[in-house]
């Protein structure tokens, strides 16, 4: 299931361990993300604005096809 284009900021990115979280414009609730999703390389640091595809993964909601 998708929901189209969000946008919002990069909350946290562990790059050693390849994963993070965004948090969309308008929205308190953090969404999780794979280093792979990342398009153009793995480079995002915290603060970041990105916009993403909001995702219903296995039980949560994920960001995919993230770009800076």
């Amino acid at each position: 299931m998708e929901t189209g284009r969000s946008v919002g900021f990069v909350q946290s990115y562990d790059r050693g361990a390849g994963y993070g979280f965004v948090l969309a414009v308008g929205s308190e609730e953090p969404v999780f993300f794979r280093a792979e999703d990342i398009e153009g390389g793995p480079a995002l640091s915290e603060g970041q604005q990105v916009s993403f595809v909001l995702v219903l993964g296995e039980g949560r909601f994920e960001a995919r096809e993230i770009r800076p």
